[in-house]
């Protein structure tokens, strides 16, 4: 698979080259019905966060197509270019976890952040420093 598949998705980060390139590696891993689901949807969106000092940020959604529909967006942060690639490619995940699961719960799991981090666990993204097994999850791939 080649990153062209998600071009639409990284325009708003060409001039982060690489957090693009991050962000771009996440997607080509996730499985095939999640990149569907992304692709499918003309209201999906990944951004980057437009802050100005001391006026704050902003942040513009696709309008939701129907009524049915809903606007979905992942607006990630500049400082992802620069952490960790281990740190920067969990929140890459996890905030596509939110999207997929249209920010709800998974399987069992209802809180949100949970459901997020334990679906981008089964990605192969596990939150670094986290011990699994003390808290009663299986680990990482």
């Amino acid at each position: 698979m080649k990153r062209e598949k998600f071009s639409n998705f990284l325009v708003a980060l060409e001039d982060c080259p690489p957090l693009r390139d991050r962000v771009s590696a996440v997607l080509l891993s996730l499985p095939e019905e999640v990149q569907q689901d992304f692709l499918d949807d003309p209201a999906f969106r990944i951004d980057l966060e437009d802050i100005a000092p001391g006026r704050g940020s902003r942040t513009f959604l696709a309008l939701p197509i129907s009524c049915a529909s809903v606007s979905r967006s992942v607006v990630l942060r500049r400082k992802l270019a620069t952490s960790s690639e281990a740190f920067a490619h969990y929140i890459i995940a996890h905030e596509l976890a939110h999207a997929f699961l249209r920010n709800g719960g998974w399987q069992e799991i209802v809180d949100r952040e949970e459901a997020a981090d334990a679906l981008a666990l089964t990605w192969g993204y596990p939150r670094p420093g986290t011990d699994y097994a003390r808290i009663g999850m299986p680990g990482a791939k």
